[in-house]
This record gives C-alpha cells, sequence and structure tokens, in this order.
C-alpha cells in the first residue's frame, strides 16, 4: 500500500503560485502559513520539486511554536540531482532527514552533505516514476506525504492520480493569465477524465480561504 498523499495548494482566488516573474512570498497570510506548518507537522514527509527547490533555498521544516519535535522528512524530486550541497536542505540533512529521489547514480557531493540518494526508474518524462518513488518512501516507513509544489510536481501526482486530499489556501488577490498555475497542464481529452474531488470543509483563516478536498474514486 502506497503513503497517503496530500496535495497542499497556496494561490490566488485564479490559482497561481507566483507572478510571471517567480515572485510568490507571501500570497497568503500569517494564519494560513501557520496552518500550512501544522499540516507538515502532521505528515511523515514533506515533497518539492527541484525547481522549488533552487528558487526558493527553502528549509521545508516545521517553524510553528509547540510543534519544533514534528519535523517531516524532507523529499526533493530531482532528475539530475541538482539540488547543491550549499543548499539549506544540504547544509542541515544531518539535523533531519532529506531524501533526493533521482534516476542518476547518487552523486557524492550530496552524499557526503548526508543526503539520502534514491535512484529510481525514469517514467516516460525521463523524471522519476511516482509509482517507484511513492513504493521507495514507503519502504522507508513513511507513510503520509505533504506535496508542496510547484505546479509540474502538483500535475504529476494528479495525472497520476495518486492525490488523496487537497488542502487548498486561497488569498484575496489575482493575478492574471501570465501568473505561473498551481498545477501544469493535465492533459485531458475528456471532461470526465478529469480527477474529481469532494469538498469536506471551507473556513476562513484570516483573510484567506481554507478548502479541503477528498478524492472521488
Amino acid at each position: 500500500m502506497r503513503p497517503r498523499v496530500t496535495l497542499k495548494l497556496a494561490t490566488s482566488l485564479d490559482g497561481r503560485i507566483a507572478t510571471a516573474s517567480g515572485e510568490s512570498q507571501w500570497i497568503t497570510g500569517q494564519e494560513a502559513r501557520a496552518e500550512g506548518h501544522r499540516l507538515r507537522a502532521s505528515h511523515d514527509a514533506i515533497l518539492i520539486g527541484v525547481g522549488t527547490a533552487l528558487a526558493d533555498d527553502p528549509q521545508l521544516t516545521v517553524r510553528q511554536p509547540g510543534l519544533e519535535d514534528h519535523q517531516p522528512a524532507r523529499i526533493v524530486l530531482d532528475s539530475r540531482q541538482r539540488l547543491s550541497p550549499g543548499s539549506k536542505l544540504a547544509l542541515t540533512a544531518r539535523e533531519s532527514p532529506v531524501i533526493v529521489l533521482t534516476v542518476l547514480a547518487p552523486a557524492p557531493a550530496l552524499v557526503r552533505a548526508g543526503v539520502e540518494v534514491i535512484q529510481v526508474h525514469a517514467g516516460r518524462d525521463g523524471r522519476p516514476s511516482l509509482t517507484h518513488v511513492l513504493t521507495a518512501l514507503q519502504g522507508r516507513g513513511l507513510i503520509s506525504l505533504l506535496v508542496e509544489g510547484g505546479g509540474e510536481v502538483a500535475g504529476s501526482f494528479l495525472r497520476g492520480d495518486f492525490v488523496d486530499r487537497l488542502e487548498w489556501f486561497r488569498a484575496p488577490i489575482l493575478l492574471g493569465a501570465e501568473g505561473r498555475p498551481c498545477v501544469a497542464p493535465l492533459e485531458l481529452a475528456k471532461l470526465d477524465a478529469a480527477p474529481k474531488f469532494r469538498r469536506v470543509s471551507a473556513e476562513a483563516v484570516g483573510d484567506d480561504l481554507w478548502e479541503r478536498y477528498d478524492a472521488v474514486r
């Protein structure tokens, strides 16, 4: 059985995660960000793509008072191992686990930094096969996974029908069509092939709206 996958989105009202120039901090407000940290603390692992890792150089840690002891493993999908040994993730890998999923043999520099590098099979697009990624994570005892982005990663998990829950934070702003979408193209030929979800709750968090959806299969 694969890990349970939650996709977290923090977007504008029109589903954008950044401006055309890539500016994204902060779309949602402080209250929504605090809930995001609570979500991190409730999962075994948190996953991003290498594009997000390179653009933001995040730590992916839980920074909420009282939850500092609930740190998830930090996962990066990185086909060519572009994550720098000098990144915040790599520099803190000995304090809290960092796992890179790649299609290449492990890069010695990342391994020396304390990053666990796992080589998995490539999918048709040359990127790590999500089926094999989830199998590898399950094999390490990680049974709940929070996917935080970016849009290509979100699209890949949705195309593969791997998303079990959506946690969607919407800020009351509009970024327009030139903004960066929260989900990459899903390559749908028919409307009935679209991923389907059932909303289970909606509540205000500060000025933002927090919606939760469960997958319908």
